[in-house]
């Protein structure tokens, strides 16, 4: 069973991204928004997680599944070597913000340069701030609300990026 907010989050990304093309989902539990993404788009995504059950559970679902994906223990971006379209996450917000907004932030070093951040947060659980402080490096904007969920899409801003490596 399915989470309300990812259910959001996939509806989303259904209406933005495009077929065949290469996906990381980070914090992938099981693997349902990566294999799912896998299945509707026809795309290679990328599953990694720190928690070594869940990843042992995602590897199954992908074989069951029958997609294109591969799970890795990675601690968020640790383990990750490639440059992403997309990387998306429900990011573990009972981690703590710190580890949150790592996710985040630690995403623009792992994206292509048109490539894109997708999240989904809860509005009690710090959307708002969230949504904030990533303003400092991505144009972020909120794609759909409900019930108390934001689903996000954050581009790099290079002008903020290129501005910051001059000082």
């Amino acid at each position: 069973v399915y989470k309300r907010q990812t259910q959001l989050c996939i509806r989303q990304l259904r209406k933005y991204i495009d077929s065949n093309t290469k996906i990381l989902d980070v914090g992938c539990g099981y693997g349902f928004i990566g294999i799912t993404l896998s299945k509707i788009l026809n795309s290679e995504v990328l599953m990694v997680d720190v928690n070594k059950r869940a990843v042992h559970l995602c590897e199954r679902n992908i074989k069951l599944n029958e997609v294109k994906g591969k799970a890795y223990e990675s601690n968020a971006y640790e383990c990750v070597k490639n440059k992403y379209e997309y990387i998306i996450t429900n990011p573990p917000i009972r981690a703590g913000k710190k580890t949150v907004l790592e996710i985040l932030k630690g995403a623009k070093n792992h994206l292509l340069d048109n490539g894109e951040l997708w999240f989904v947060i809860n509005k009690d659980q710090g959307a708002k701030s969230t949504e904030k402080l990533l303003k400092e490096c991505y144009n972020v904007e909120v794609l759909a609300k409900s019930k108390g969920f934001y689903v996000f899409r954050a581009k790099i801003n290079w002008q903020i990026n290129v501005l910051a490596l001059q000082f």
